[in-house]
């Protein structure tokens, strides 16, 4: 399912136009990028939650010329199923 295809689904559940449902999930995109942006976990209790981990800096090696690197740290946003997610694709 594409983004689209989301409105589209948004919008007959909730009974709203798809102009209103777009506005709808593109504000809520924004607000849990701005969560997880200051470093804040966002709760969907049921669904899952969303977070931000840091990535240790560690050693890798280019595989083109097989040399060493060094791979700086680095924030990454987790997501963990709740249980009712878990529940309904298993």
């Amino acid at each position: 399912m594409n983004k689209t295809e989301l409105i589209d689904k948004i919008a007959v559940k909730a009974g709203l136009t798809k102009a209103d449902s777009k506005k709808a999930l593109e504000a809520t995109l924004e607000a849990i990028k701005e969560a997880l942006a200051a470093n804040d976990k966002v709760a969907l209790i049921g669904f899952g939650t969303f977070s931000v981990s840091v990535r240790a800096a560690r050693e890798g090696i280019n595989p083109r010329t097989k040399e060493k690197i060094q791979i700086p740290e680095k924030k990454v946003a987790n997501f963990k199923a709740g249980a009712d997610l878990a529940d309904a694709i298993a």
